[in-house]
């Protein structure tokens, strides 16, 4: 079953923020800050809190690939760092053409 946020529904995973999904993707995407929201702070957000298939649908594997070594010491659950250290290696040495 596939989550959509709409513009005015609140993200459950940002809870403390007035940010929709249409903000969160700007973010994400680079063209939107606000203050010390930016980019890292959202991916960072993202895979402490969201569910993986949030993770998967908001910036994928190349994501996950490319954000990975910028934010992982920023990440403090260790099963999430693990399981992102896992999934990183598994993706590069096993299905590198989902990158």
């Amino acid at each position: 079953m596939e989550v959509r946020y709409g513009m005015s529904a609140k993200i459950p995973y940002i809870w403390d923020y007035d940010i929709d999904e249409d903000k969160l993707k700007n973010i994400l995407s680079g063209k939107l800050s606000i203050g010390h929201i930016d980019k890292k702070w959202a991916v960072i957000r993202l895979l402490e809190y969201a569910p993986y298939h949030e993770i998967i649908r908001l910036i994928g594997y190349r994501g996950i690939i490319e954000e990975w070594p910028h934010v992982r010491n920023h990440i403090r659950s260790q099963g999430r760092k693990r399981g992102f250290d896992f999934l990183v290696g598994w993706i590069r040495d096993k299905h590198p053409e989902k990158i």
